[in-house]
């Protein structure tokens, strides 16, 4: 079975620094791939690849069978790579609504022409849009804040509009950079809910994440990298009991 996310011997450095020395990752449909490893990594740099904010200089990376290669970040997400940030990058001036529907790339009504000549259908568009928007706020138990905006929420509840952004893009490639850094409680316990039913869903996905206890909850398999480098791959339990690991990541 061909994997839904590809990485073949792909390189980044910027100058003397090496964020991703010859990485090779294949992700299958409804994988969660947990990404461990020390500060500077390399593991967001490797997000940044797949995603198109830095190109590669050397390897190659494909989505469900489509090369990425050249390709800028608006015509990567149209092929179905959808992320989240550490810092989220909401727009603040707008409300939970509106940051969810700048996110898909065909919503009609951003074009003029469809306004003026396809009115009727572009509102009956732009209604499916508003309507499957409400829905995945209903799933996170955020429709009572929609029309609030953004900054008079809190931070959990702005990591989980973060990732319900992501999921308005339809496509099947998930990464999800630190999502639980700062949640707790509800928020906790809800992102947990939804990204287990993404990839049951068919999604694959990959999550960056300090948080061991949210690894181990969720990943069927892990990769610990350092210095740019994967310096193993396997089931949580085993690299949690990995000395390599042990040293440089909790210290020796």
């Amino acid at each position: 079975m061909s994997a839904l996310i590809s990485l073949k011997d792909v390189c980044k450095s910027f100058g003397g620094i090496v964020v991703a020395d010859h990485i090779s990752i294949d992700i299958q449909r409804g994988e969660i791939l947990g990404l461990i490893g020390p500060n500077g990594a390399g593991k967001t740099s490797l997000f940044n690849l797949i995603s198109g904010v830095y190109p590669v200089d050397a390897g190659s990376i494909t989505v469900a069978g489509h090369s990425l290669d050249g390709l800028p970040l608006y015509q990567r997400a149209r092929l179905g790579v959808a992320r989240t940030w550490q810092h989220m990058r909401l727009f603040a001036s707008m409300s939970v609504l509106e940051n969810m529907l700048v996110a898909p790339s065909d919503y009609p009504g951003e074009k003029i022409a469809n306004i003026v000549f396809r009115p009727q259908q572009t509102a009956a568009k732009n209604q499916a849009m508003h309507a499957r928007a409400m829905g995945i706020l209903e799933r996170m138990n955020l429709t009572a804040i929609a029309h609030t905006n953004v900054n008079d929420i809190t931070f959990g509840q702005q990591k989980l509009v973060g990732l319900a952004r992501a999921l308005m893009n339809d496509g099947d490639c998930l990464l999800l950079d630190e999502p639980m850094a700062g949640v707790e409680g509800n928020a906790y316990e809800t992102m947990k809910s939804i990204v287990r039913e993404e990839a049951a869903s068919g999604r694959a996905v990959c999550v960056v994440e300090h948080n061991v206890s949210f690894i181990k909850d969720l990943c069927n398999s892990a990769v610990f990298m350092a210095s740019g480098k994967i310096l193993e791959r396997g089931s949580v339990e085993t690299l949690l009991s990995s000395k390599t690991l042990a040293d440089l990541y909790f210290g020796a």
